[in-house]
């Protein structure tokens, strides 16, 4: 008789350990608040050691971003002029930080990179960056436009959240939209 091998390599399965992990970050932080939502917490909530998680990010800010990178994906540039495009991501936004666990997630690290430069770079480089640079090619806008755009935007859902602990409304979205895209005439800049 032959021995059979397996075509799995030893050891504990690894595929979907992101989104296992992923989606009890979302859950913990949605639970028990972003402060609360610690890796021995996380790991446990998703069924793994907590050296899985720190094998692959360094902290609890580094996992928060990659989770919210996962949960937004890229920014959908839809429409057909600069007003259209602004909306889209507008509500977009608004969308992704009224899921659960997301705008307490957000916040949480947002607030926490303020006194760390280490994550503060991390936001920045991989968080921030990559949207700023999608909407400055979709919108022709300078740097310092779309981070105006970005921080209104963003700063103005995160801080609803924070006040009220629920997210915007349809109708406080529709009326930001309107504000901003006074502000952001046809002709950039």
């Amino acid at each position: 008789m032959t021995p059979t091998t397996s075509a799995r390599p030893p050891g504990r399965p690894r595929a979907g350990v992101n989104d296992v992990v992923f989606a009890a970050t979302l859950s913990t932080v949605q639970e028990l608040g972003y402060a609360r939502a610690t890796v021995d917490r996380i790991a446990a909530a998703a069924g793994v050691a907590k050296t899985t998680i720190y094998r692959r990010w360094p902290s609890k800010g580094a996992l928060i971003v990659d989770c919210l990178l996962d949960v937004f994906g890229p920014v959908p540039l839809e429409g057909t002029g600069r007003a259209e495009l602004m909306s889209a991501a507008i509500h977009w936004i608004a969308a992704k930080i009224s899921e659960p666990g997301v705008g307490d997630a957000f916040a949480g690290v947002f607030s926490d990179a303020v006194s760390d430069p280490a994550l503060r770079e991390i936001l920045s480089t991989r968080l921030q960056d990559p949207y700023r640079l999608a909407l400055k090619d979709a919108l022709g806008e300078p740097d310092d436009r779309v981070l105006f755009f970005i921080d209104v935007v963003v700063g103005t859902l995160l801080h609803r959240m924070g006040m009220t602990g629920e997210p915007m409304v349809d109708a406080d979205v529709a009326a930001l939209t309107e504000m901003v895209l006074s502000h952001f005439a046809d002709d950039p800049a």
